[in-house]
């Protein structure tokens, strides 16, 4: 079975690994969705996964470094694409989610990415 707890933030961006004459190159922000899947077996006693609170709690660092800030000064996140969110966001989170199965990070209602962690 697989769970996701669905966050907001707000930040602003510019994307450094694009050329200058990209819309991009330039200082924007988005309204960012990001989720949170874990996976695992139903536990019998309560009849979840894992307590969506128990998510919330263990992103609620990551979140408070990314909301309402400039992507580009985080420390990882010098060239901010949904891509490299997703992944850096997956870093910092597994230690604390082992189930963690997946992280989507979303920039628009229909543009965003899904990260697995590496694939081998």
């Amino acid at each position: 079975m697989e769970v996701c707890k669905t966050f907001r933030l707000e930040a602003a961006h510019r994307l450094s690994g694009v050329p200058s004459t990209h819309p991009c190159s330039q200082l924007h922000g988005h309204s960012f969705r990001v989720e949170i899947y874990v996976t695992g077996y139903v536990q019998e006693d309560c009849g979840w996964v894992m307590d969506f609170a128990q998510i919330k709690e263990a992103f609620r660092p990551l979140h408070e470094q990314l909301d309402h800030r400039y992507l580009n000064e985080v420390e990882g996140l010098e060239n901010p694409t949904c891509e490299n969110i997703a992944r850096w966001i997956w870093a910092r989170l597994r230690p604390a989610l082992p189930g963690l199965s997946k992280v989507g990070v979303a920039e628009s209602p229909d543009a965003g990415c899904l990260y697995r962690g590496e694939q081998h």
